[in-house]
């Protein structure tokens, strides 16, 4: 079945941040599609695709280094989109093919503003190289048999931006997602709904608008002010990703224990669970305070589960993982005691402002 863009909320690509705990996090509070960080076509090369027994995923885990570089599930099989950065066309369908029995659809990255990604001409760098764009847009849709889309921003002149979505369009895919920033522009710089409604208004295919989504109700307010198909967002997510639920956010502290609680589960990696809960704490806290400060010296997610009290859930994993392995039910029956944990928590930190 394929990926329907229309009416949907949308989880952004966050590097360190959207991978398989985050995602179901943010599917559990109502994402319709969920982006995966962006991973560079060298590296996803180098991977070969294992099946984990033990957590019940599809992991790629990169040769030589042993790393798992992006894990999945069918529990969001219908809903992953894997972001790539690319500026090759032949090393874009060699990456896609390693992964596409796995997700939703292939995205490519052409907005990141990062230095790295526009020394090798990627990101960014592709809007002003439209023979590459095309070259590996029409590449991806002719082998692939899942949806391939783009994620691009604003260039420094309007009609240079309608110039490149008309010849993206022009290549099939199935949705463009618009940053409505420029790559100069920092976040503090406020998004340009504007010109995301003039790309809607020269594009029949649906246009995934994003930038400055901080609360639920801003979902509506840029969809209508854009004209926009459907509704991504990052940052605003990424400090609280129940931004996602219709009646409203919860705590922040309910949500960061429901992370901890997934990343436990899925067995992340220290080094982006760390990152999440830290973008969490900086935005809500300080990082200066215990709490942070705890985090950073902690050197597995054993130290985290003791930090924020979940031990006895931590060790009642690691002694019935072996359950989940041998189904999706033993998983779910995993997943309800996260769920039984979750709601004990909320008991312990009340909702503020009755949200």
């Amino acid at each position: 079945m394929e990926l329907n863009y229309r009416g949907k909320h949308i989880l952004a690509p966050m590097v360190r941040v959207g991978t398989l705990p985050f995602r179901l996090l943010a599917a559990q509070y109502g994402a319709d599609i969920m982006y995966g960080e962006e991973l560079i076509d060298h590296k996803v090369i180098r991977c070969t695709r294992q099946v984990n027994d033990l957590l019940g995923t599809i992991d790629f885990v990169e040769k030589g280094t042993g790393e798992v570089i992006f894990r999945t599930c069918e529990l969001e099989r219908q809903c992953v989109v894997f972001q790539i950065g690319t500026s090759n066309a032949t090393r874009a369908l060699n990456a896609s093919q390693i992964v596409c029995q796995d997700v939703a659809a292939i995205d490519v990255n052409m907005g990141c503003p990062k230095s790295f990604s526009l020394s090798g001409g990627m990101g960014a760098a592709l809007l002003t190289r439209p023979e590459i764009i095309h070259d590996i847009l029409t590449t991806l849709k002719r082998n692939l048999s899942i949806p391939v889309t783009c994620k691009i921003r604003l260039l420094r002149k309007p009609q240079e931006t309608i110039e490149v979505v008309r010849r993206i369009e022009k290549t099939g895919v199935s949705a463009i997602a618009v940053h409505g920033r420029k790559v100069a522009d920092r976040p503090k710089d406020p998004a340009q709904w504007e010109a995301i409604a003039d790309v809607v208004s020269v594009l029949s295919i649906p246009v995934i608008a994003n930038g400055d989504v901080f609360e639920y109700s801003d979902f509506q307010r840029m969809k209508d002010a854009t004209g926009a198909s459907s509704v991504m967002v990052a940052r605003g997510a990424c400090w609280n990703a129940s931004i996602f639920r219709p009646e409203g956010k919860l705590h922040w502290e309910n949500v960061k224990r429901d992370y901890l609680l997934k990343c436990i589960l899925w067995d992340n990696d220290l080094k982006t669970t760390k990152h999440s809960l830290k973008e969490m704490i900086m935005h809500h806290s300080c990082l200066e305070l215990l709490e942070g400060k705890s985090v950073n010296k902690c050197h597995s997610l054993a130290d985290l589960a003791d930090m924020y009290g979940e031990r006895k859930f931590y060790d009642y994993v690691q002694q019935n993982r072996h359950v989940a392995a041998k189904n999706i039910a033993g998983i779910c029956i995993v997943m309800q005691s996260v769920i039984f944990m979750v709601c004990r928590k909320t008991l312990l930190f009340p909702l503020e402002d009755g949200r």
